[in-house]
């Protein structure tokens, strides 16, 4: 809005004749272009500045409503271009709106005193108690989260990063509230000290305090009916509907709550689904699901996760509080009805069934199943490598990522073999075959972390973690090694030198990210020193190292690559190569034959119960077949498989031609 000017005594007179008064007719501003005629019964009080009212507004079902104000009450309001205001039964007070918003059916909307919008609300997630605050604001991300809640051992951190967000906070605090442009708010209750951003829409909503909604033009939010929220910030891209309530949380980027979920202490980054069951100081990594009403998630650590219906968790043991918490690291999911005591940690892209309360840790056995028989927890190592399920899981996440917005906050890291797992497969295989040696290769059972593992069930998981292995060790050799000419043995060995010595020793997954230890520990030691001095700075070098990945990821392979098969790369020859490819080729073929068969339970004669159901084996199958889509042999899914042996066998056959 440019060139304001003060009313004209005939636009005064016009106002009163539409029943519109003022407490000092003198402290409205109009833009230059403002018709009176589009005003009224208006109270104004305070300053006011309007703009002009050109625009018609569309609405659903054909109506049609001109931009104005209409039955209104206004107190320190600036209103921009084009908006329409109309049947506020309370009144908006110290707020500026933007061009083109569209304000219907609201209670009262108002800035009381000094407000941060939520910025610098401390959300005690993990521990009920306290002790893991994660303080919130606008441009919070899950790598930034994950080292507030879990790294207390480096206090110095801590309060370097708290004091940053707290000088965010203070920047963005305001006795003004924002409401950008485009935005709708239609039969909504009581909001208050709300900071609600461009493209916004807020539908029958019940209340919002203290919060900021940064919707914008790329990535919109919308907020339904008889939503409550409190103490809150939501990200862009996200929707809150049906009755959802939420105090002291953060809603990342296109995060999905709905139908009644509840949440409270949590916080929920990018890709999240909450429905119908109920948060409680959770850490909600990347991709977190969770979709029915018995679900209880509490004092827990999640990402990449779906939790199955009637899943919950403990979080005290009836002594001293709701004091434990624990952690199931990505990909891990629960079935129907389990129950996890905390405290606890869950490997990566392991399987929950049944109910555990001798607190297991199984976090160096990843891709498992952790089950119930007979009241004893029995761990089942690496078998959910060969799952067709985890396969897809893996494929759709990419798919369903619904980030629209070009800002994104969260680095996302979606290998399903990385140093971080591929780590773990290692120390896994040494835990077993310790196991196997002490306790006997003809020993029934094994007991670890107190749970039992099956001798049939060791064995194969030493198989199938050897294959993992092999798989993304050659990967990472294939893809080095890629156009190499001419291929002598100099040149191989040449190539196969890191550019990088970054990326050696353990690696972790920092809450969707994957990344050298070494290199976050670096990181960490820049804040505590005082190099790194805002919130933005650490955000940068996050995503210095999410971009640099595939860099230190062949690093940490090359050593690798050593150690396990026992060889020096700087004197390797072609021979030695030739010998890991097909080292390699054998495994990659290997589970995805598991795969193959595993995807062909799928489609047994057991699958097809309850289909066909008044007609013979044939109408069955024909049944089958129509709800299905296909047979199984033109399963897209059996076909990429397929496909996938094919291509890295060629791939393989490739590379040895070029050696030889």
């Amino acid at each position: 809005m440019k060139n304001l000017r003060h009313l004209t005594e005939s636009e005064i007179s016009s106002l009163e004749a539409r029943m519109c008064s003022a407490e000092d007719w003198n402290r409205i501003m109009v833009a230059e272009d403002f018709d009176a005629s589009f005003v009224h019964y208006v109270r104004f009080s305070g300053d006011i500045v309007l703009g002009a009212f050109h625009k018609v507004f569309t609405l659903a079902g054909g109506m049609v409503k001109h931009s104005g104000i209409y039955h209104a009450t206004l107190h320190n309001v600036e209103i921009g271009d084009d908006c329409c205001i109309e049947n506020v039964k309370n009144y908006i007070a110290n707020y500026t709106i933007g061009d083109g918003t569209f304000i219907e059916n609201v209670d009262i909307i108002l800035t009381d005193g000094v407000s941060s919008f939520g910025n610098g609300v401390e959300v005690s997630v993990l521990n009920e108690t306290g002790g893991r605050e994660v303080c919130i604001y606008d441009r919070l991300s899950a790598q930034q989260a994950y080292v507030m809640a879990l790294y207390r051992h480096r206090p110095g951190v801590i309060s370097a990063m708290k004091r940053m967000i707290e000088e965010y906070a203070a920047g963005v605090s305001s006795d003004r509230g924002v409401i950008g442009s485009n935005v709708v708010i239609a039969d909504a209750g009581y909001i208050k000290n709300v900071k609600v951003g461009d493209c916004c829409k807020i539908e029958g909503t019940a209340r919002l305090k203290n919060g900021s909604i940064n919707s914008n033009a790329d990535a919109p939010v919308h907020i339904g009916v008889g939503v409550i929220g409190d103490d809150f910030i939501i990200s862009s891209g996200s929707s809150v509907e049906d009755g959802v309530t939420f105090s002291r949380c953060f809603i990342g980027q296109s995060c999905r709550l709905g139908h009644t979920y509840s949440a409270s202490d949590s916080l929920f980054f990018s890709n999240c689904q909450g429905e119908n069951g109920e948060a409680c100081a959770i850490f909600a990594g990347p991709f977190t699901v969770t979709h029915h009403k018995s679900t209880l998630l509490i004092a827990g650590m999640f990402s990449f996760m779906n939790a199955g219906s009637g899943s919950n968790q403990s979080n005290h043991m009836y002594k001293l509080g709701p004091i434990h918490q624990g952690i199931m690291e990505r990909g891990a999911k629960t079935s129907s009805d389990s129950y996890i005591l905390w405290p606890a940690k869950v490997g990566a892209f392991s399987l929950v069934m049944g109910r555990h309360v001798t607190h297991q840790d199984t976090s160096n056995l990843p891709f498992s199943y952790l089950i119930e028989q007979q009241s004893t927890s029995y761990i089942v190592p690496g078998v959910n490598l060969k799952s067709v399920g985890t396969i897809r899981d893996a494929k759709k996440w990419p798919k369903r990522d619904g980030r629209k917005d070009p800002d994104r906050l969260d680095c996302i890291n979606f290998n399903l073999l990385s140093p971080f797992t591929i780590g773990k497969m290692v120390r896994g295989t040494g835990i077993l075959k310790d196991l196997m040696k002490v306790s006997g290769e003809i020993s029934d059972t094994y007991s670890f972390q107190s749970a039992k593992i099956k001798n049939s069930a060791l064995k194969k998981g030493i198989g199938y973690y050897e294959m993992a292995i092999n798989k993304f060790l050659g990967n990472s050799l294939i893809k080095r090694l890629e156009g190499l000419s001419p291929a002598t043995d100099e040149a191989v060995r040449e190539r196969l030198r890191p550019d990088f010595s970054e990326g050696r020793g353990d690696w972790i997954d920092v809450s969707g990210m994957i990344a050298p230890k070494a290199e976050v520990e670096k990181l960490l030691d820049d804040i505590e020193s005082g190099r790194i001095t805002t919130m933005a700075e650490i955000h940068e070098r996050f995503l210095f190292l999410h971009s640099h990945y595939y860099d230190f990821e062949w690093t940490w392979a090359h050593d690798m690559l050593e150690s396990f098969y026992g060889i020096d790369l700087e004197r390797i020859t072609r021979e030695q190569v030739v010998t890991l490819v097909e080292t390699w080729k054998s495994s990659v073929t290997g589970l995805d034959r598991l795969v193959y068969e595993d995807a062909k339970k799928e489609f047994s004669l057991s699958a097809m119960t309850g289909f066909g159901a008044d007609g013979d084996n044939e109408q069955k199958n024909q049944d089958f077949m129509e709800v299905r889509g296909c047979q199984f042999d033109s399963n897209p899914f059996v076909l990429e498989t397929l496909d996938h042996i094919k291509r890295k066998t060629a791939l393989g056959d490739e590379l040895i031609g070029r050696l030889q």
